[in-house]
């Protein structure tokens, strides 16, 4: 008789999710599905409230990537109310993000990823964590926590919270950066470039090269992919530029931000609570069937490193050019997530040294003039997870008549699913699996960083 393999709560990811395996009754995989709750409730709690305080409301949707939220909600009301931020302001912003990233990637490899490479997948989930890490390679581990903390700590003393920021403000930011803090700032970047450069390194060696096999296999599917890109000659963004949709041959189309809703749809499916987006604009539908699938894209690291045409730093450039050397483009191993993660922490440390050598960021004048109006604006910003979209109207008053979210894991529940259902059913067969296939089906998700 068929049963129903419920995998609760997905193990060492930013949030909750619940896998359900449908086994027919041969023991083999009919269909699966990864389950999680999606609270749309910002997109009304923000309604009647005045437009510049909105920023200060968002970041707390999530507090793993609340400087993502903070800096596009700010880029969507500059929309509003047509302001543009001064060139000073403008990079502090970017500044502040791309050192978010740096912590984020971070956490998500050590932390969460790591535990399934260093330990082996098949080992015992009482030790498949960072803890056991932690007992496997303790100096490696005790480094991370301090390079962890020393970019947090690092945003912390300049912008005064690492988590829930008040710090970015509509027409650009709240405060000078003083040229004491740059110069602790760009010491203690350099020591986590040299942290991200040793972290590429030990993950090829121990990772990528050991695991080829299971990467080339376990949640790999073929979609499209979504990121941004600078507007001049295409090269990865993460705070500023233009979208760029492309589909699973590798063609693609570029275009505003504002004309997301040209491009992009909003599906739900009656057994899901988030919605999935999917790309209206191929005039395909949505569906999630790993032969035919329609519409699906996905983003996060590997979409970024996907659609941008080169890095716009040289240490990252380099290890782009291995990776596409080795994957090709679009590269679409899902398991691959992970090296692009690593190919981002060095871009965001070598930007971070950009932006805090560029001539004016100490400049006192980091704010235009505001005015509370009606208009619509669309900020957009790559969070960890993805694209991360805000859309605001305003009132005559300021105040926000209607908002729409796109939040960056939504990009990959569809293809999230899709990856479960692969693994799934590679691997069970005939009623046959344990605890090592298991977590092999979690870590298709886990390589999306939801």
């Amino acid at each position: 008789m068929g049963k129903v393999l419920n995998i609760q709560p997905v193990s060492r990811i930013e949030g909750h999710a619940r896998i359900s395996v449908h086994l027919n009754d041969a023991g083999n995989v009919d269909d699966a599905y990864m389950s999680l709750m999606s609270l749309r409730g910002f997109e009304k709690f923000i309604e009647g409230r005045p437009a510049e305080e909105v920023p200060r409301i968002v970041n707390r949707i999530c507090g793993i990537c609340p400087w993502m939220h903070h800096t596009s909600s700010n880029k969507a009301v500059d929309g509003c109310f047509d302001v543009t931020p001064t060139p000073t302001g403008h990079k502090l912003r970017e500044l502040l993000q791309v050192m978010a990233h740096i912590n984020d990637k971070i956490l998500h490899f050590f932390f969460l990823a790591a535990p399934d490479f260093v330990l082996g997948p098949d080992a015992d989930y009482s030790v498949r964590n960072v803890i056991g890490v932690v007992k496997a390679a303790p100096e490696l581990a005790t480094q991370v926590v301090k390079m962890r903390q020393l970019g947090q700590m690092m945003i912390d003393r300049f912008a005064g919270k690492a988590i829930h920021p008040i710090a970015a403000v509509v027409g650009g930011f709240s405060k000078p950066l003083p040229e004491a803090e740059r110069q602790a700032m760009l010491k203690d970047t350099q020591t986590l470039l040299d942290f991200g450069l040793f972290t590429l390194d030990f993950a090829k060696n121990n990772v990528f090269n050991k695991y080829l096999d299971v990467i080339g296999e376990l949640g790999v599917i073929k979609t499209g992919f979504l990121g941004t890109v600078d507007r001049a000659d295409g090269s990865f963004r993460i705070y500023d530029g233009k979208q760029r949709l492309m589909k699973p041959d590798g063609t693609y189309v570029d275009f505003e931000g504002d004309d997301y809703l040209d491009y992009l749809g909003e599906h739900v499916e009656p057994w899901g609570y988030g919605k999935m987006p999917y790309a209206k604009s191929w005039d395909e539908g949505f569906s999630l069937d790993l032969e035919n699938p329609k519409g699906i894209y996905r983003a996060n690291t590997l979409a970024r490193i996907n659609v941008c045409d080169q890095m716009a730093t040289p240490k990252a450039q380099e290890a782009l050019e291995e990776f596409r050397s080795a994957f090709g483009r679009p590269a679409q191993a899902t398991l691959l997530y992970h090296y692009a993660r690593l190919i981002e922490l060095i871009y965001a440390c070598e930007r971070t040294l950009e932006l805090l050598n560029w001539e004016g960021i100490t400049d006192t004048d980091v704010r235009a003039k505001v005015e509370p109006k009606a208009g619509r604006g669309v900020g957009i910003v790559e969070a960890p997870r993805g694209t991360l979209i805000h859309d605001y109207t305003t009132d005559e008053n300021g105040c926000i008549e209607k908002a729409n979210l796109i939040v960056g894991t939504t990009h990959n529940i569809g293809p999230m699913n899709m990856s479960v259902k692969q693994a799934a059913s590679a691997l069970i067969k005939d009623g046959n699996y344990d605890q090592g296939i298991l977590n092999k089906v979690e870590m298709a998700v886990r390589a999306y960083d939801p």
